[in-house]
């Protein structure tokens, strides 16, 4: 079933008319759970720093194991770092492959440059099996710079294998093409261009209106000597670099997504649409030429202060995106109004969604259309295949962080969580989050034009 959107939610303001999406019904098909507490030895050959990680999550570095309680908006989650080996956390990007398996990329680590050099970036792929609710890990590739591509100093740079870690990328999309895996990242912002045993290609600076986009974690933008010297300029904002990565069904094209939008100096303001609301850009790489094509297009945000956790395109024209708000948790659980506690959720989701938009030709430097959604908050388990507690007899997915979303076939998307280990406790004020995969039945929406 699906309703028309009402009249103050979701509107796209396109060629002066305002265009409303339709909402959509979303039926839980599947859920399969990874245990918040998985985690992969560092490869034989990892310098020894890479054994344990999350040991510089506070103002002093710290090496006593399993020593720092993690805490979700101040309440403890129950996991605490360092950890022994590398954590499987912190899904930031999915691709459904023909084999029927799952490519899943984590991302920086702990969330900042400085918080996460000793944990390594990588991909896992996994075969989920819907009946058990279960993972079954594939393999995994471990991202590394043996050849010195990378244009600045990592973090590993004295040992010969050059593993990658969180503070040289925070990776946070993904597209495999051919003999390469192209990454988006938050820092510089950059494209990188990874073969298929994690070496580092290529990467590219990216380019916005022909002049690079940087953000202040970028090692070109430098502070000055003086407080009172003239400080860089910078477009993109701290962690609002890529968030979502899609490609062409061809693998011609690549669209980086920018989480947040793009500063101009000039007019002194982020870019907004004709309704005066955010707006992101999605950006054209070619591939085959490994140069940016100038072309782009504007994702509107529903509201300022949104977010976006991912994106995939499922035709030459359509894609899906996430669009959600910081809030999480679920009202069982609630703080009583007014209070914040350790124990309840005081600042409750009220925003997370799933849009299906389109651009093409005819939009190019404009707003994309959005077609429909679903609420992650209102997802139907008629079929009992919920593997956590339902509110009010429907699944929500109520976490601060949503980052994967792709198709699986004509009635099936697959979604998953961030769990931001041990910093996310979504589910439980006071548990860390697992790692959570939904199978949504959805063909009306993906058919919807």
């Amino acid at each position: 079933m699906k309703r028309s959107l009402l009249a103050a939610a979701a509107l796209t303001v396109m060629a002066g008319q305002a265009i409303a999406a339709e909402e959509f019904t979303a039926k839980l098909a599947g859920h399969a759970i990874l245990p918040a507490e998985t985690f992969l030895p560092a490869p034989a050959d990892a310098p020894a720093d890479l054994k344990v990680s999350g040991k510089f999550t506070t103002a002093k570095r710290v090496d006593a194991i399993g020593s720092v309680m993690g805490k979700s908006a101040g309440r403890p989650t129950g996991v605490s770092v360092p950890f022994q080996g590398q954590p499987v956390q912190g899904h930031s990007g999915i691709k459904v492959m023909q084999d029927g398996s799952f490519w899943l990329l984590t991302d920086n680590g702990f969330g900042a440059k400085a918080n996460s050099p000793d944990v390594m970036l990588f991909l896992n792929r996994y075969m989920v099996d819907w009946n058990a609710g279960s993972f079954a890990r594939q393999e995994t590739i471990f991202l590394s710079d043996p050849n010195k591509v990378v244009p600045f100093r990592i973090a590993n740079e004295a040992t010969d294998t050059r593993y990658l870690t969180g503070s040289d990328f925070d990776t946070e999309g993904f597209q495999p093409i051919g003999d390469s895996i192209w990454i988006g990242d938050e820092f510089g912002p950059w494209l990188i261009e990874i073969d298929r045993t994690g070496k580092v290609k290529s990467v590219h600076d990216t380019l916005v209106d022909g002049k690079v986009a940087r953000s202040p974690d970028n090692p070109a933008v430098q502070t000055p000597a003086a407080p009172n010297a003239k400080m860089p300029e910078f477009t993109v904002r701290r962690s609002k670099g890529y968030e979502g990565l899609a490609a062409a069904p061809d693998g011609s094209k690549l669209y980086g997504l920018l989480e947040g939008p793009v500063w101009n100096a000039e007019k002194a303001s982020f870019e907004t649409g004709a309704d005066g609301k955010d707006v992101l850009r999605i950006l054209e790489f070619d591939v085959a030429k490994k140069e940016w094509t100038g072309r782009f297009w504007h994702y509107p945000l529903e509201a300022n202060g949104l977010a976006i956790g991912d994106f995939n395109m499922i035709s030459a024209t359509q894609g899906l995106i996430i669009e959600r708000d910081n809030g999480e948790g679920t009202p069982d659980k609630a703080c009583p109004e007014g209070q914040r506690r350790e124990d309840c959720f005081h600042d409750l989701p009220k925003f997370k969604r799933i849009y299906k938009f389109e651009l093409s030709d005819a939009n190019v430097g404009g707003p994309v259309r959005k077609i429909g959604y679903i609420d992650l908050l209102n997802i139907q388990d008629p079929d009992n295949k919920a593997r956590k507690p339902k509110v009010n007899g429907v699944l929500s997915f109520p976490f601060f962080t949503i980052e994967n979303v792709d198709k699986v076939d004509d009635r099936h998307i697959v979604v998953g969580n961030d769990n931001n280990l041990p910093f996310s406790s979504s589910r439980d004020p006071n548990k860390a989050d697992d790692n959570e995969l939904i199978l949504l039945d959805v063909a009306e929406f993906l058919a919807a034009k």
